[in-house]
C-alpha cells in the first residue's frame, strides 16, 4: 500500500486574493455608474428630441398678399408682418384723493404734484410718460418737433390701403391740413418681391403717391402774433 499523504502546513484553506476583490469592485462600481447616468439623461434626450426645430422663413414671406397700388410702376405697398412692440416702461402716477361718490374721469390734476405749476411741456411730456396721446397728449411738447411737411390730403379722398392721413397742430394751436403718410404696417415691395426703402419720418414723397391724388404740398400757418 502507498504511504497516505500527509498534512502540508504551508496549504491552508483557500481565501479569494484580495487583488481580485478590488478589480471585481471596480468593475460593479463602473457598470453601476453608467447605468445612473444613462437613466437620467434619457428623460431630457427624449424632449429635446420632441422640440419642434426652428424653420428660417423664406425671403418675403413676412409680408401678406394684401397690396396697394402706387403712382411709381412697379412699386406697391404690401402689409408687413406685425412685429412685436416694446413693452413700455411704466410711468409713474402720482396719487390724488378723490371723492369716491364724484367723478372719476381722469383729468391733469392726476399727474401733477399738489403745488407745482408745471410748464406745458412737462405738462406734455408727464401725459405721453402715463401713456395718455388723447386732449392735450395727443399734441408734442411745443418746439421740441417742428411740423412734417407732405402732400395735403383731401377729406373726400378715398385713400387706398397702406396710406393714411396724418393731422397736426402748431405750438399755439392751429390746425394743419392732413398730410400723407405710409401706415406703420406697410412696407413697399418691387416687382421681384424685394422690400423697397421708405422715407425714415414716413411721409409720402410724390412719387409713391396712390393714383389719382393731387400734388400738392401744406403750408404751415405762420405763428398768431400776441396782443
Amino acid at each position: 500500500m502507498g504511504t497516505p499523504p500527509r498534512h502540508r502546513p504551508d496549504r491552508g484553506a483557500w481565501k479569494p486574493a484580495i487583488g481580485f476583490l478590488v478589480i471585481a469592485a471596480g468593475l460593479v462600481a463602473g457598470a453601476l455608474a453608467g447605468w445612473w447616468t444613462s437613466t437620467s439623461s434619457t428623460p431630457s434626450t427624449a424632449s429635446d428630441a420632441g422640440a419642434p426645430t426652428p424653420v428660417a422663413a423664406a425671403p418675403g414671406a413676412s409680408a401678406s398678399v394684401a397690396s396697394a397700388p402706387t403712382s411709381t410702376p412697379g412699386v406697391a405697398l404690401v402689409r408687413a408682418a406685425p412685429a412685436s412692440a416694446p413693452a413700455a416702461p411704466a410711468a409713474p402716477r402720482i396719487a390724488r384723493l378723490r371723492d369716491p361718490n364724484g367723478d372719476q374721469t381722469p383729468d391733469i390734476a392726476d399727474f401733477i404734484n399738489a403745488g407745482e405749476k408745471p410748464t406745458m411741456n412737462e405738462v406734455i411730456d408727464r401725459l405721453h410718460q402715463a401713456g395718455v396721446h388723447t386732449g392735450l397728449g395727443a399734441f408734442n411738447p411745443p418746439g421740441t418737433r417742428p411740423p412734417l411737411v407732405g402732400l395735403a390730403v383731401p377729406e373726400d379722398f378715398a385713400l387706398p390701403p397702406g396710406y393714411v392721413r396724418h393731422y397736426q397742430a402748431t405750438d399755439d394751436g392751429q390746425r394743419i391740413e392732413p398730410i400723407l403718410m405710409f401706415a406703420p404696417d406697410w412696407q413697399l415691395q418691387a416687382a421681384d418681391g424685394r422690400p423697397v426703402a421708405m422715407p425714415a419720418n414716413r411721409v409720402v414723397p410724390p412719387e409713391l403717391a396712390p393714383p389719382g391724388l393731387p400734388i400738392r404740398r401744406i403750408v404751415v400757418p405762420a405763428p398768431v402774433e400776441g396782443p
